[in-house]
């Protein structure tokens, strides 16, 4: 016994040992990875020498003597901290992450693929600007000195078993192509079951379905829309629709694969790596899927968008505009962004020097918001219409060939070929017409190609970068109008005081009558997208009266203007939160950089006032037992989206509740006709319900309740049922459950161990989708700055994540907590801790 006791000592003291060196061995590769920071290095192609300063907060500050010089210099810099997640969008844009990850990446690729993004991309550069394909060359150049200067290969390359591909001109044309994805949804969903919504639905019924504007809109121009009409008795009657086709669970995919409004990138790189331990935890979609992202089963679907709002120099102590920007984004470790200041003498103005300070995105080398000393600029998602599809109609006699406006063309058929680790290659079969590929079909079969404005020649350039030396409003508005990038809401104010809104990106230019929400016959002559709009006829809102300006991804036009037309409706948000913004700003005459924080951190429970009253009323009225802890826990309400609060969980539970089952009414006889049907991200649902209870016809009532107010009561019910049923009961369903963070790095699953020591801890923050503080577990701000121009010492900056990618870093979550606890931190960088001199190699 004594013998075998010495055995185990002797073999549990090797493991030890040899656990303990795996630990050191780990600790040494990733220490390896690190990248200097003081000191001097050599680099190709520099003109002069670069100085990279460091504060703190790990926020660089490259300083050179031209654009080329810094952006060689910024890609030095984003591929020693950031070149893992500059790879990842790369691949994920080009359907190319299998060969880095396996199998478990499939899926996405083979839909990526199809758009064969690289091919594009490398087609692209030669039509790019000889000064924007220059950048674009020195950005390539300091990315692969940058990673070669490594002691070692970033240690998630280690973990993978894989080797750093080079970076090339067109990894950034494909980065640019990652945030299309992101903000724009590429299997464009809404309008493949609007099509078949008109085929299953009387005309009155579709319309009131596909309403676009209503009493909570807060737009720029033109005025809110009441609620929407009721379609009439004669055209439907939900209480004959079949009960059995109100729910569709067996169909419904996860939000892990289904998608909403737009695509996540960063979603989708916390799911690569393993996949299927993320699906393990992920819950059923619900059969109506609503606008804002699926928080855990009750949540809701998120708009990808942001706030941006600015007031003119009438309402500041200074006479300077104030702007400010939070780009509402999915959460990870590190953060989507990278804090830079960039310096490089003006080359339209001798004796003068550009600065620019803000965020940029590693993989591109432009400044992506910030300030230049002369402007500042912030950006939303548009949710206008940039995707159409095209009814595809085949030659009978050559399945290969289809017609357009030019008579007869071949199908452009093409092989890809799919990568992956530690398995074979796939095959791909691509058909592309002129429009674009052939993706879907529409709902009577007819085969669809989708036509997007990121794959048009000309809506993609590095056209941004001039924004660096706009000095004034209407400079930077004509940037804007001629840049190719996802289309966004461009809020801007200048030093002089001046404010403005316009569309940053490509408008196709639409002919014909088409109704541009539905697929359409683009080979009848003079249908379909005529190149690009002219940035003469771009809408623009400049010094409005309320020298006010405000956007928060819904509704910014007059809805009977041609503007309006021009942009179109791709989705706009409920207008709550941007109503809220606008009210805030109206609510004061001065503004102080304070002020706009505050806005930004407004957790007001304006928009579910309502509903929690609606929720009282209900249960006043039921008297149940069922439903006593119920009604004694919904006066648990502050008015705010706080985490300790339980009655602004119920409230919330219970509209989402009445929302699904009030609209699932008119799925059920979209479903009779095509039983895999599930509406859209709807962001207009909150309208249409409103005009429902506003009246209460009992035709619009769905099938399986006395009446409207038995349907309010079972919602009540079921809510309770559901949340009373998890640990603690009811009283124990605080809102904090619902937004307690999970901001964690893309590998951390990986490492069962170690992972949490790599991800950001979990907090309740306060906030919710329909109010100026967006929060979710995995979503919420990825930054939150407010700034005038020429004036930015007294700016503010948060950004959660932290600079660096590698967990030995001074930088790794270097102020996640300050954006956290909304603790305002100066919107330039600190003090110099350390320095970097690049200078010419030779």
């Amino acid at each position: 016994m004594h013998r075998i006791l010495r055995v185990i000592a002797r073999v549990s003291a090797a493991l030890v040992v040899l656990l303990v060196a795996a630990a050191v061995a780990a600790f040494l590769l990733v220490r390896a990875s690190l990248p200097p920071l003081d000191g001097t290095a050599q680099t190709q192609g520099l003109k002069q020498p670069v100085s990279i300063e460091r504060d703190a907060q790990g926020t660089a500050t490259i300083h050179g003597q031209s654009r080329t010089d810094v952006s060689r210099a910024l890609g030095y810099v984003h591929a020693q901290e950031r070149f893992f997640a500059m790879d990842l969008m790369r691949r994920a844009a080009a359907g190319e992450l299998s060969e880095l990850v396996g199998t478990a990446t499939l899926k996405l690729d083979r839909q990526r693929r199809a758009f064969r993004m690289r091919a594009r991309a490398e087609a692209l550069l030669a039509s790019l600007p000889p000064e924007q394909h220059a950048d674009i060359a020195a950005y390539r150049d300091g990315v692969n000195d940058g990673l070669a200067a490594l002691a070692s290969r970033p240690w998630e390359y280690w973990l993978l078993g894989a080797t750093p591909r080079p970076w090339n001109e067109a990894d950034s044309i494909l980065v640019l192509d990652a945030m299309f994805f992101d903000l724009n949804d590429s299997t464009n969903a809404r309008e493949l079951a609007y099509a078949k919504m008109r085929a299953a639905l009387p005309q009155s019924v579709f319309t009131f379905l596909r309403t676009a504007s209503g009493p909570w809109d807060a737009p720029l121009a033109g005025a809110q829309m009441p609620l929407p009409a009721l379609p009439p008795e004669g055209d439907i009657d939900l209480r004959k629709a079949d009960a059995k086709r109100l729910k569709l669970a067996d169909h419904i995919p996860s939000p892990a694969t289904a998608p909403s409004s737009g695509e996540r990138v960063q979603s989708e790189e916390a799911l690569l790596i393993l996949a299927s331990s993320r699906e393990k935890r992920e819950k059923p979609r619900p059969p109506y899927p609503l606008p804002e992202a699926s928080l855990e089963g009750e949540g809701e679907w998120q708009v990808l968008g942001s706030n941006n709002f600015a007031v003119g120099g009438t309402l500041t102590r200074n006479g300077a505009a104030m702007v400010a920007n939070d780009m509402h984004l999915n959460l990870r470790v590190p953060n989507i962004w990278f804090r830079a200041r960039l310096q490089y003498p003006d080359p339209h103005r001798a004796g003068a020097d550009i600065d620019l300070t803000g965020v940029t995105l590693p993989g591109l080398p432009a400044l992506v918001a910030g300030s230049n000393r002369h402007i500042a600029w912030g950006f939303t998602n548009s949710y206008g219409d940039w995707l159409d599809w095209v009814r595809v109609n085949l030659d009978p006699a050559d399945k290969d060939r289809y017609r357009t406006a030019d008579g007869s063309q071949p199908i452009t058929k093409s092989i890809e070929i799919i990568k992956v680790h530690n398995a074979p290659d796939e095959k791909l079969e691509v058909r592309d017409t002129q429009w674009g590929p052939i993706l879907a079909d529409d709902a009577d079969g007819t085969p669809l190609a989708l036509a997007w404005t990121a794959l048009q020649p000309g809506g993609i350039n590095m056209e941004l970068l001039n924004l660096d030396c706009a000095a004034s409003v209407d400079e930077a508005m004509a940037v804007a109008n001629r840049a190719g990038m996802p289309a966004q809401n461009f809020t801007v104010g200048d030093a002089a005081g001046n404010v403005g809104w316009t569309i940053a990106g490509r408008i196709p230019h639409r002919t014909g009558t088409c109704d541009p929400q539905l697929p359409c016959d683009w080979s009848q002559p003079g249908s379909g997208w005529d190149g690009w709009l002219d940035p003469a006829d771009y809408p623009r809102v400049t010094n409005p009266p309320a020298a006010r300006v405000w956007t928060a991804n819904s509704r910014t036009l007059d809805f009977d203007s041609p503007d309006y037309a021009r942009v179109g409706d791709g989705g706009f948000d409920l207008g709550a939160r941007q109503r809220q913004i606008r009210d805030d700003l109206q609510a004061k005459q001065q503004f102080a950089p304070a002020d706009f924080l505050a806005i930004q951190l407004d957790d007001r429970a304006v928009f579910l006032q309502p509903w929690h009253q609606r929720l009282r009323d209900v249960l006043a009225r039921a008297g149940s037992p069922d439903l006593a802890d119920m009604n004694k826990l919904a006066d648990d309400w502050n008015g705010r989206a706080d985490p300790n609060s339980v009655g602004y969980r119920l409230a919330r539970a219970f509209r989402l509740e009445v929302i699904d089952t009030v609209l699932g009414g008119f799925a059920a006889v979209v479903r009779a006709k095509y039983p895999d049907f599930q509406f859209p991200a709807h962001f207009q649902g909150e309208h249409q319900v409103d005009a429902i209870l506003a009246q209460k016809p009992p035709y619009l009532l769905p099938p399986g309740y006395a009446d409207w107010d038995d349907l309010l009561r079972q919602c009540a019910q079921r809510v309770a049922t559901k949340l009373g049923a998890q640990p603690g009961g009811l009283a124990a369903r605080r809102w904090g459950e619902v937004t307690k963070t999970h901001i964690d790095h893309p590998l951390s699953a990986a490492l069962p161990l170690l992972g949490r020591l790599i991800d950001m801890p979990s907090e309740e923050l306060p906030g919710d989708a329909n109010m100026p503080r967006v929060q979710g577990a995995t979503f919420g701000a990825s930054e939150r700055f407010g700034v005038q121009p020429g004036h930015e010492e007294s700016g503010y900056f948060h950004m959660p994540g932290g600079q660096s990618g590698n967990p030995l870093s001074p930088f790794y979550g270097a102020g996640h907590e300050d954006w956290a606890q909304g603790k305002p931190t100066p919107f330039l960088p600190g003090a110099t801790k350390y320095k970097l001199i690049l200078s010419p190699k030779g």
